[in-house]
């Protein structure tokens, strides 16, 4: 990519980033955001940073997008009024004071580091082959930061039970969204008939190569949580109550099988998350196929939202 491209892109970035914060309009923030996120994939594509790129065209732009879009439509009948809500000066000068200092010391940790800067990407270079894994992102996630991503499994399955916390008390266990409205003939059926398929295979390949290659189970569960979507959206199939033991199973087996391989290290490798000697690699082979459905489930119904209608209602 040419410097005079870069430069745009930079430019591009910075005016969306500034758009975003500026928009009253809670629709035009959320769009304005869900832009950013795609110039920022396209960033870390010209970065060489693959893996980064999937995680934010699939996690940052478009899951956390169509959740922002969710709350959005939520926060339409109180939006006016928030508008026409005006802080005061001290308010307005406190803010810029705030604002101003935080990018400073931003600004400061990134140009006053020492060069060169400390790392410990040598011994990790040093120790990647003892993993087995050829995707060094995916070394690095499952190995040497592997409580990391353990943990950020676990809080998306705490973000879903606090979405259902919402809901009231009649619907609890029950279905979420609205009943589906069935139009078999339309062009999202016709969508929904062809493409899962494809996404289904498309998301398991991603997960797959993700040992060796950019890829990995969040990219992949997140192409599977949308051909799920898909078929909700079109009315060929309905979601599932909350409370049938196979959502639940789903939602728990990838962070549980993490778990147990985290426990059976202190007992074979001497630490939590520790793999032992040449079974590093078909443990987090384990560990990422587990993770997979788990992921999958668990976007899917952060989507849907909390339950709205009974188990039993079609």
């Amino acid at each position: 990519m040419s410097i005079a491209l870069h430069l745009a892109l930079i430019a591009l970035l910075l005016a969306l980033a500034f758009w975003t914060v500026v928009a009253r309009e809670t629709f035009a923030a959320v769009a304005g955001f869900v832009s950013y996120g795609l110039l920022l994939t396209l960033a870390w594509v010209a970065l060489s940073a693959v893996d980064v790129a999937l995680t934010e065209a699939a996690i940052g732009a478009g899951l956390t997008g169509a959740l922002l879009i969710g709350a959005t439509s939520r926060l339409r009948k109180t939006e006016a009024a928030a508008r026409a809500e005006r802080p005061g000066r001290a308010t307005r000068v406190l803010a810029a004071i705030v604002a101003t200092a935080v990018a400073a010391a931003i600004a400061a940790c990134v140009l006053l580091l020492p060069d060169p800067g400390p790392s410990l990407a040598p011994e990790v270079a040093q120790n990647l082959a003892s993993t087995g894994v050829g995707n060094p992102i995916t070394a690095v996630l499952m190995s040497f930061r592997a409580m990391d991503t353990m943990l950020e499994a676990i809080v998306l399955l705490f973000g879903l039970i606090g979405i259902w916390s919402l809901a009231s008390d009649r619907y609890w266990g029950g279905r979420p969204g609205l009943a589906p409205v069935v139009e078999p003939n339309g062009i999202l059926a016709y969508l929904a008939r062809v493409l899962p398929p494809i996404g289904l295979v498309v998301g398991i390949y991603i997960l797959w190569v993700g040992a060796d290659y950019p890829g990995g189970k969040f990219q992949g569960g997140t192409v599977l949580a949308a051909m799920w979507l898909l078929l909700l959206m079109s009315g060929l199939h309905d979601a599932p109550a909350v409370s049938q033991r196979w959502v639940r199973l789903a939602l728990v087996a990838g962070p549980a099988v993490f778990i147990l391989v985290g426990v059976l290290g202190v007992f074979v490798a001497g630490a939590f998350l520790g793999y032992p000697e040449g079974l590093a690699k078909p443990l987090i082979i384990v560990i990422e196929v587990a993770l997979l459905p788990s992921l999958a489930v668990t976007l899917t119904l952060l989507l849907m939202g909390p339950p709205q209608r009974s188990e039993s209602s079609p």
